[in-house]
């Protein structure tokens, strides 16, 4: 097994609040690993850190056996990180096809400079048709985004991550204001990915992380209180205790 991010020692206070405490965390190449804890637990700012979007009081990141601690955002992006869902934001008047072509050709190289539209570079939309197709769009890529449902809206933005090819995806609550239904399709889609991209899942759907999980950590307080597989955790008394309410 390859670690592909390791943390060490990972701490951020805002004021006097300690968001993260101490954090260590390890993501093996190509499992799901989830995150879970209460609110205020530390998840978003804890993936904020290692997206470079907030800057670590103390601790060290290390992606693929570098350390990116002091690495800018648009550099881990490059290095193979990407963020999604809390941050994501979808153009509503362009098309489907047309929001995820601008993906593809921010990761390809293109130069946004001329004037010939993503979806018209031959590759460039070959590319995003397949995105789309890989998270079961591909029948509304003409579309205007507008049109879309928010479950679909948050399938467009899984096909937007897919487009960066990055190594991690870090993916920050998917299921956020889904329905039974569009969850499961969430479920579904994410579950097709496993073991052909790296994703650590900050999560509050249970049953969805559950169904996924390769591993679990639990952050309560800012610290990781217990790390290991689905099970273990269901079963972990510490956990129970802190997070599930349980005696």
């Amino acid at each position: 097994m390859t670690t592909l991010l390791s943390v060490k020692g990972l701490k951020k206070s805002f004021g006097g609040v300690t968001a993260t405490d101490d954090v260590d965390l390890d993501v093996i190449k190509g499992e799901l690993h989830a995150i879970i804890g209460p609110n205020g637990a530390g998840k978003t700012t804890l993936i904020s850190q290692l997206s470079g979007a907030v800057k670590p009081d103390a601790g060290v990141i290390v992606l693929n056996g570098a350390n990116i601690t002091h690495k800018p955002a648009h550099t881990r992006a490059r290095l193979g990180i990407t963020r999604s869902f809390q941050i994501t934001s979808l153009v509503m008047d362009m098309s489907v096809l047309d929001n995820v072509a601008l993906a593809v050709q921010a990761t390809d190289g293109h130069s946004f400079k001329f004037l010939k539209p993503a979806r018209k570079i031959g590759h460039i939309r070959d590319k995003a048709l397949a995105m789309l197709a890989e998270v079961g769009l591909a029948e509304r890529a003409e579309d205007p985004t507008r049109n879309l449902s928010h479950g679909e809206h948050r399938q467009m933005e899984l096909a937007i991550a897919l487009a960066s090819e990055a190594e991690l995806m870090l993916l920050d609550e998917p299921m956020a204001g889904l329905g039974p239904e569009e969850s499961a399709t969430m479920v579904a889609y994410l579950k097709s990915l496993k073991g052909k991209r790296t994703i650590l899942l900050i999560e509050h759907d249970m049953d969805a992380v559950f169904a996924l999980a390769d591993r679990i950590s639990v952050l309560v307080y800012g610290k990781v209180i217990a790390t290991g597989l689905p099970d273990d955790i269901r079963s972990n008394d510490a956990v129970r205790h802190a997070y599930l309410g349980e005696e």
